[in-house]
């Protein structure tokens, strides 16, 4: 059994695939650059994003100006 802090690989693997459908080249970076300053946020983001895919909100690819939107509204 893995312990709750630990990630699980699967998810972490399902989130990595994901991600790279949804968000553009650009917004992945700013996502990377992002990663090094503040990774709670950077977690809690992408765990919103995977929600939002799963339930079929996101039809089109996410660019750098909508992952501003969304950073700043999560990040509130």
């Amino acid at each position: 059994m893995i312990p709750s802090d630990q990630p699980n690989p699967e998810f972490e693997k399902l989130k990595k695939i994901i991600l790279r459908k949804v968000l553009t080249p650009e917004a992945r970076e700013r996502l990377g650059r992002i990663r090094l300053v503040k990774p709670d946020l950077v977690a809690r983001l992408e765990l919103y994003l995977v929600n939002l895919y799963q339930q079929g909100k996101i039809t089109e690819p996410i660019t750098d100006e909508k992952l501003k939107k969304i950073l700043m509204l999560i990040g509130k």
